[in-house]
């Protein structure tokens, strides 16, 4: 975190033991997901003739770029919250939970780049089992009969389009995986 842990008490004396619970549970949070910039936690224990004696929690954690995680766990009517560390427990959870959804919509705005365009069979040597791919840029790359996908070396003929995947052998640059287009020819 780019900001130190906050942790407030609202109502209750501040705890060192609850304030280790909390330190551990935000430090899983950040091990889930380093991009937290910073986390504030405030745990409440409202007057007893309002909520009996329960606990709220309430965590705000700030991510670059994304919309804020927000999870206050009030007790309603729920009696496990008259236990701090259930509360804090399950507040935490619910914490993780809306990480996983920020991963997710992050992960789809990540940009995927187009697939590379498909190189030509410039040169094939049948009988000796290798040929050149021309690819984008001018160069040609190697490739032999172990590198062309489903055995289908022999079906390959020059000024085919063809996918493929670039390695580095001990001469240089190769083709390591050769997969024909079907039957397009580019020139």
């Amino acid at each position: 975190m780019e900001t130190p842990l906050e942790i407030a008490f609202e109502g209750l004396e501040p705890s060192e033991t609850v304030a280790a619970r909390i330190r551990q549970e935000a430090a899983k949070l950040e091990h889930f997901y380093h991009r937290i910039t910073s986390c504030r936690v405030v745990v409440d224990k409202p007057h007893q003739h309002h909520e009996g004696n329960a606990f709220n929690v309430r965590i705000h954690v700030t991510l670059p770029g994304d919309k804020d995680v927000v999870v206050s766990r009030e007790p309603g009517n729920r009696k496990a919250h008259t236990d701090v560390y259930l509360a804090i427990h399950d507040a935490f959870a619910a914490a993780k939970r809306q990480l996983q959804d920020a991963m997710r919509r992050r992960k789809s705005r990540i940009k995927h780049h187009e697939p590379a365009p498909p190189g030509i069979i410039a040169k094939l040597y049948p009988y000796e089992g290798y040929g050149y791919i021309a690819v984008p840029g001018g160069r040609d790359l190697y490739f032999d009969r172990a590198s062309v996908s489903d055995d289908a070396f022999d079906s390959l003929e020059a000024g085919q389009a063809v996918m493929f995947v670039e390695g580095q052998g001990e001469k240089g640059a190769l083709a390591v995986s050769v997969r024909p287009l079907a039957r397009q020819r580019l020139h």
